[in-house]
């Protein structure tokens, strides 16, 4: 397949990744109407050859000294003249001098941190990072920890108002925490743009704030929130009844919430702990919390100021569950999920500015897994407004997100390589891949999880860069090892001694059937019933999963398991691996069988809206946890 004249070489300036290799290692090239929409998409005119010179030039005239560089401690950094004397001054006024080599270049400090280079006239900012970022082992004093996986919403609590919320996962927390466990990793947290039926936490407004519907005014506020209750039984009872739901309705719930804590905004309003708590929290938060509030409060209906309080209170309850985590023994305590995107409509695109990559959204390539690819509706930063802007909305958001846990876990940290874009409204596969810096987000990763003291761990599955696990590997990012995809070459369940130890090993991820429901094939059911599969491909992948399950079966006890020992017997396998970590998610933990999310679906299966069981699962939970804490201690050096 032939390519313009001028527009593959425009392409590939801009980022754009002409040919590629799908996930069964066959060479793709996109097609040019492909690259001229997404071109379009990004106003860079393409349509002539004269156009296609005229940007091409122009990418090559831009900015030839970044806003800022990155770097690794003691290696070589770019700053003019050569064999000249220079100065690095750190953040906090500091100096050393140094001096620049033949090819003018001066030795990045041995102290990590965020540097100006001065160099006769040349001035230049530098972020040294550390060789690694933060990790497990520089927090946890157990050989091979592990934890729980807990999606927030369905966490309850007695006054949990029809979702989880920031007590109710302190309780989870301090539950784990007493049986061993260093860390509860949660599903996102971020702030919504608005509830409707379909809500989806990695659909997020603003990654940088927070999600108001898990503030817990009871836990903050006491029986102030309370008595505002016994005054309007209405709403009492609305509450309670949104709270023994099996299933969450999230605009009611929003709803609610809203209205108990407007209320008790009225009721505390004389708090003078309260408001000065909350006088410092806005100073704290500044311009980006004040543009965030202006922009939030209308789009919900909300007063400025009820979206404000509302805002500290859920920042408080993350500081007081991890406060309570760490004091249950926890060596990380809360581990934060980073969505990959954001609602191009949103907050985040709003404060963005020239960093919002626009009229794109991301998605995935077809594979063997989404014949067709996937767009997700969500966008990005631009690699090339993050650079133009020093990476400054990059650190602002590794910051936020990092604000109060022991770690955070970053999806699909692959796009931190490159991102499958697709023009807003086209199809999954009338994509390409765009590149990102990788270099410089690692060193600024490390730089932020160690001032944090927050390990990284990289949701690094999909169609995977030869060579990105080794890199990310040797700074400091976990891997993620999944069950149902450690397999060798042939198919076969891999030994938990062949899994990475450089990894966190888990028996699944919110995307994949719970143990139960894929020994039941219910993913498959659910596929049946909407079409995806017919009676022939129905009774075909469900003699895989059959033989699938034998295989799993034998390469744990040797023998074929029913549900209960099959669920039990994964626990310990899993456990079993050198991992650094181990997450066990609650639904496997408590022997649930629907999965969490159905990918692709939206509006029939029940996704992001399934609360945990309210009996019968105590000694369900204390024997997971136990057989995991287990086969963790037995685990070799």
């Amino acid at each position: 397949m032939s390519t313009q004249p001028g527009l593959g070489a425009l392409a590939e300036a801009v980022g754009l990744a002409v040919d590629w290799v799908d996930i069964a290692g066959r060479p793709q090239r996109v097609d040019d109407a492909v690259l001229g929409a997404i071109l379009d998409a990004l106003e860079i005119p393409n349509a002539t050859p004269a156009q296609r010179r005229e940007a091409l030039s122009a990418f090559g005239s831009r900015r030839q000294v970044p806003l800022l560089r990155t770097a690794v401690v003691g290696t070589p950094v770019d700053a003019g003249a050569a064999d000249a004397p220079c100065v690095w001054e750190d953040e906090d006024g500091s100096r050393e001098d140094g001096h620049t080599n033949a090819a003018g270049q001066a030795t990045a400090p041995a102290r990590p941190g965020y540097w100006t280079l001065a160099c006769g006239a040349h001035t230049q900012r530098v972020a040294v990072a550390p060789l690694r970022c933060f990790g497990v082992h520089d927090a946890v004093s157990r050989a091979h920890p592990w934890g729980l996986v807990l999606q927030p919403y369905a966490a309850r609590g007695p006054h949990d108002g029809g979702t989880g919320d920031t007590a109710a996962c302190a309780a989870w927390a301090r539950q784990a925490g007493a049986a061993g466990a260093d860390a509860l990793a949660l599903g996102p947290v971020h702030a919504g743009g608005g509830m409707d039926a379909d809500y989806s936490p990695y659909f997020p407004g603003d990654r940088r704030f927070l999600e108001v519907v898990y503030a817990a005014p009871v836990d903050q506020f006491g029986d102030a929130a309370l008595q505002v209750l016994e005054r309007d039984p209405a709403l009492r009872e609305q509450l309670a009844a949104l709270r023994a739901a099996p299933l969450i309705d999230w605009p009611a719930a929003a709803m609610a919430k809203w209205a108990w804590l407007g209320a008790v905004r009225g009721a505390v309003k004389d708090d003078a702990d309260a408001t000065r708590d909350l006088q410092r929290f806005v100073s704290d938060g500044g311009p980006a919390l004040a543009r965030h509030v202006a922009f939030m409060h209308p789009r919900l209906g909300l007063s400025s100021s009820l979206y404000l309080f509302g805002q500290w209170m859920v920042s408080r309850g993350w500081q007081r569950a991890q406060a309570q985590a760490r004091a249950s023994g926890m060596g990380l305590g809360l581990i934060a999920d980073l969505a990959v995107g954001f609602d191009p409509a949103g907050a985040e695109a709003d404060a963005a500015g020239s960093a919002l990559l626009r009229g794109l959204v991301l998605g995935a390539p077809p594979d063997r897994f989404c014949a067709a690819g996937q767009a997700w509706g969500v966008t990005s930063y631009s690699p090339h407004g993050l650079a133009e802007q020093g990476f400054a909305p990059f650190i602002a958001l590794l910051r936020a997100v990092m604000r109060d846990r022991g770690g955070i876990r970053i999806d699909h940290i692959l796009g931190w390589q490159r991102l499958w874009v697709v023009p807003d409204g086209a199809g999954a596969g009338q994509g390409a891949y765009l590149r990102y810096p990788l270099q410089d987000l690692l060193n600024i990763a490390a730089i932020e999880s160690w001032r944090s003291r927050c390990i990284v761990i990289g949701e690094d599955l999909g169609v995977v860069p030869p060579g990105i696990r080794q890199t990310l590997a040797a700074r400091g990012v976990l891997g993620m090892d999944v069950l149902p995809f450690a397999r060798d070459e042939n198919g076969g369940f891999l030994s938990p001694g062949a899994w990475r130890a450089d990894a966190v090993a888990m028996t699944g991820t919110h995307d994949l059937p719970t143990l139960v429901g894929w020994r039941r094939g219910l993913d498959l059911g659910w596929r049946h019933r909407l079409g995806e599969l017919d009676e022939e491909e129905l009774r075909q992948q469900a003699a895989e999963r059959s033989a699938d399950i034998a295989r799993l079966d034998e390469a744990m006890k040797g023998r074929a398991l029913d549900e209960i020992s099959g669920r039990r017997a994964a626990l310990e396998y899993v456990g079993a691996s050198p991992s650094a970590l181990a997450l066990l998610p609650v639904e496997d933990a408590l022997g649930m069988a629907e999965q969490v999310n159905l990918p692709g679906t939206v509006g029939v299966h029940p996704n992001w809206r399934q609360r945990l069981p309210t009996e019968g699962v105590e000694h369900t939970l204390e024997d997971a946890m136990q057989r995991f804490a287990t086969a963790r201690a037995q685990v070799g050096p």
